[in-house]
């Protein structure tokens, strides 16, 4: 008897053993596994709702599955997930650059490099290497001088004419409005001293009212039209390097206003978007995601291709919205302002666009549900923008629409409280306030530029939604320093900030390259914050210490996109 009664026992534990296993696969196989768990570490997650650091997160599909403490995390670990263990290096959300030029910036790259130049000598023998190596008649591309570093004075065709007889020359100045032809080019083009300047620009004259070879603005288009366009292979390479260049800098989204400037063909966007950016993703090359901006003017066709696809192509190409043009640039005397330069003293800036045409695009593109972002740099193009903003919301009704001014880098006092009042984003440039520091104290004067210029800390105490970014190929891609930057606000060669009260915090600068530019573009619900179930998209950098963190030591170790390793 007793034997029977052991072996039932027996019988039973076997019975119940194997309902145990079998019940632990099943759950085993119906439970959410994490693909990777990222521990150890201090993540920053940009998400002040819930919490503001972690020291783990788990990653499944791309996106966040879970973040918190290590056991929290740890709950989601099963067969097949692996662990990356940070080993206390500091983990932030992938930057987001809130205005780049993305393929001109790649196309840039490979072209004549002139940034830093800081003597005429160094330009000059810069544009003849460059001839020297390159078949005559062909025309010799780039950019990026900067007239302050040696001194304040315009280049001149006649620097360059002597060693291109046989090429035409184009090179931009740092800021896109303003670009260096040389004689020939000017021929080509058919510019003389009785060109008339277009609507919107200008063609620099000397005392004889001959073409120096400087066209500003609009009248960049008169040379524009006689370069040969870039070849799709060659704009295919520049979207590679620009976006191994980004996520060298930890940025894995840019809001790309694309090739368009003033003078610029309209059509160049569109273009890109279907040659280069649609192709890449369809072929599995797209490497950072991309925001597109659109010329105003093809509001209509935007409009159509989002009641179409919607906003969001693909994870990796968002439609948006459209781009006009308020002003011009400081740097080229063309930003518009209330009061004359005070190195040009009946010179006021150009009003790129007239503001009956701009309120009359910016209606039609928010009837139809699209984005609105406008060029404004000069106090005066500011408040235009600012008040026709204002007229629209009127004539529309009342939403959640974003608009954004791009750059508001010179404002009024009155001007300040507006964005905030109006829910306008500040889409601003922190490094370009490293390259104008000296030259708008020659242009504007200290009153002006001590009162009204690089107010990101105004902004956004007066409740703007502030976004950073670069503006590149103006200013380089880099997003840390970017926010080293608006916490210090001392340009090279200063001892002391520029208007220190204007210095941010590290966590409003560090936000305004992650959440807050990611609302600025409507993109909030997908990135920009380490939260459950968006992308993960995150950087990790060469510190353990937080403070250290703005510190010029401080750069990328690693960026990770949908969770995937994307540099180095």
């Amino acid at each position: 008897m007793n034997t029977i009664t052991s072996l039932s026992a027996a019988s039973i534990v076997v019975v119940l053993l194997s309902l145990i296993i079998s019940l632990y696969i099943h759950n085993t196989q119906h439970r959410i596994v994490a693909d990777v768990l990222v521990t150890n570490g201090t993540i920053y997650t940009s998400d002040s709702s819930l919490l503001l650091f972690a020291d783990s997160m788990a990653i499944r599909d791309g996106r966040i599955l879970r973040i918190g403490n290590y056991s929290y995390v740890q709950e989601v670990s099963g067969y097949g997930t692996k662990e990356l263990n940070l080993e206390g290096k500091i983990v932030v959300p992938g930057f987001i650059d809130s205005h780049v030029h993305f393929l001109f910036g790649g196309l840039q790259m490979a072209r004549v490099e002139v940034r830093g130049v800081n003597t005429k000598d160094d330009f000059i023998r810069k544009v003849k290497e460059a001839v020297q190596n390159m078949k005559e008649g062909s025309w010799v591309l780039g950019g990026g001088w900067n007239n302050d570093l040696w001194g304040g004075e315009s280049p001149s065709a006649l620097w360059i004419d002597d060693i291109t007889p046989h090429h035409p020359v184009w090179l931009t100045r740092m800021d896109g409005h303003m670009g260096l032809a040389n004689s020939l080019a000017l021929k080509i083009a058919g510019v003389t001293s009785n060109t008339q300047d277009p609507v919107g620009g200008t063609s620099s004259r000397n005392e004889h009212g001959e073409p120096t070879g400087l066209m500003i603005d609009a009248a960049i288009k008169l040379i524009l039209s006689c370069i040969p366009e870039v070849s799709v292979e060659e704009r295919r390479q520049a979207l590679d390097r620009a976006s191994r260049h980004a996520l060298m800098r930890g940025v894995t989204t840019v809001v790309d206003v694309g090739r368009y400037f003033p003078g610029a063909p309209e059509e160049h966007s569109w273009e890109d978007f279907t040659d280069v950016y649609n192709w890449a993703d369809l072929s599995g090359r797209m490497m950072v995601r991309v925001c597109l901006f659109f010329p105003m003017s093809t509001w209509s066709r935007l409009a159509d291709m989002v009641q179409t696809t919607g906003r969001r192509v693909s994870q990796w190409i968002f439609l948006g919205g459209v781009k006009a043009f308020a002003d011009g640039s400081l740097g080229s005397n063309s930003a518009l302002f209330h009061k004359p330069y005070a190195d040009e003293s009946t010179n006021l800036g150009i009003q790129v666009t007239d503001i009956e045409s701009l309120y009359n695009m910016t209606v039609q593109s928010d009837k139809s549900g699209l984005q609105v972002a406008i060029h404004a740099i000069g106090d005066k193009a500011n408040d235009l923008v600012l008040d026709m903003y204002k007229s629209v919301v009127t004539t529309n009704g009342k939403k959640d629409r974003r608009f954004r001014i791009e750059h508001a880098q010179h404002l009024t006092l009155e001007s300040i409280s507006k964005f905030g009042e109006q829910g306008i984003v500040a889409s601003v440039q922190p490094d370009h306030l490293l390259d104008d520091a000296d030259s708008a104290l020659k242009k504007i004067g200290l009153e002006r530029t001590q009162r009204g210029s690089y107010l990101f800390q105004s902004l956004h105490a007066g409740n703007a939604l502030v976004a950073f970014g670069s503006d590149w190929p103006v200013a380089d891609i880099n997003p840390l320093n970017s926010i080293k930057t608006a916490i210090a606000r001392i340009p090279p060669g200063w001892d002391k900030p520029w208007n220190s009260a204007e210095c941010m915090k590290l966590t409003d600068a560090l936000n305004a390259h992650t959440i807050s530019a990611a609302r600025a573009c409507f993109l909030d619900e997908d990135i920009g914050s380490l939260s459950a179930g968006k992308m993960a998209d995150f950087v990790i950098l060469n510190t353990c210490v937080w403070d250290q963190l703005a510190h010029e030591t401080t750069s990328v170790a690693a960026t990770y996109v949908g969770g995937v390793q994307a540099y180095p």
